[in-house]
């Protein structure tokens, strides 16, 4: 049997690759979005009360999965799982399901927060989220309660929080949650993560074109420095693969190497 969906409408946000997407939307405090509903299908009146609700479902499509797995390795934890017994994103049938904050209902535009999704995702439908029937505080929770990984607390120091700043206003605005979440667990885990250890428990992670420099302690990550990725020479030659470039030559104007 075939089941075919017609989306609802398509999700917009500043996460473009699947590297951005949070372990989970709750820890993603600063992503915001909005649900463009779609014309012509009288979804103006589909969204009527909608605006009272604290927190809503979205059900969608995980667009940049074409296959899926039997077993996934989830972001916490040694060993693999069955895919049904995660939350993973490559599944038989791509649907993902994620409770969101609400924000606003302006008119068929739904702004939402606290998000996992990816820029461009198609949603197929929107459920308010009901305290009394959606919540079970007391459930168990499989074999993640057998889990005791630590989370490290990360902050940055005042020249990458210079440099993150600048970026961020530059359109960038992936990068500082991208380092939270990465960093928080298993922070020094290669297999996770592109890595490069510089010594005395120093790091670089890199996340696209850009790195990062963090230092690992008892009390938590401290990312030390934000750095270009290119070499001069790659940075001087063309093509421009990833469309970043000219975004790269300001920062190191602005920041010059050393300083």
């Amino acid at each position: 049997m075939s089941i075919v969906f017609e989306p609802i409408g398509t999700f917009h946000c500043d996460q473009r690759y699947t590297y951005d997407a949070p372990r989970q939307g709750t820890l993603a405090t600063e992503a915001t979005g909005v649900v463009e509903l779609a014309d012509g299908r009288n979804f103006a009146q589909a969204v009527q009360d909608l605006a009272g609700f604290e927190r809503i479902w979205l059900l969608y499509l995980f667009h940049h999965n074409e296959n899926w797995k039997p077993l996934v390795r989830p972001p916490r934890g040694e060993r693999k799982v069955g895919v049904f017994a995660s939350r993973a994103p490559y599944r038989p049938n791509p649907i993902g399901l994620s409770c969101v904050r609400l924000v606003a209902v302006e008119g068929t535009r739904i702004l939402v927060a606290e998000h996992d999704l990816l820029d461009g995702t198609p949603v197929l439908d929107i459920k308010p989220y009901l305290p009394y029937a959606d919540s079970f505080p007391d459930a168990r929770g499989g074999w993640v309660d057998e889990l005791a990984e630590p989370e490290f607390a990360v902050s940055f120091s005042p020249a990458a929080e210079e440099r993150l700043a600048w970026l961020e206003s530059q359109g960038l605005v992936a990068l500082r949650p991208f380092l939270r979440d990465q960093l928080a667990v298993r922070p020094t885990d290669p297999s996770r993560k592109r890595l490069r250890e510089l010594g005395e428990d120093r790091w670089e992670i890199a996340y696209r074109t850009w790195r990062a420099e963090f230092v690992l302690s008892p009390r938590g990550i401290l990312v030390e420095g934000i750095a270009s990725g290119y070499r001069p020479e790659e940075l001087a030659a063309m093509p421009d693969r990833y469309g970043d470039k000219p975004l790269h030559r300001s920062f190191l104007a602005r920041f010059p190497t050393g300083e």
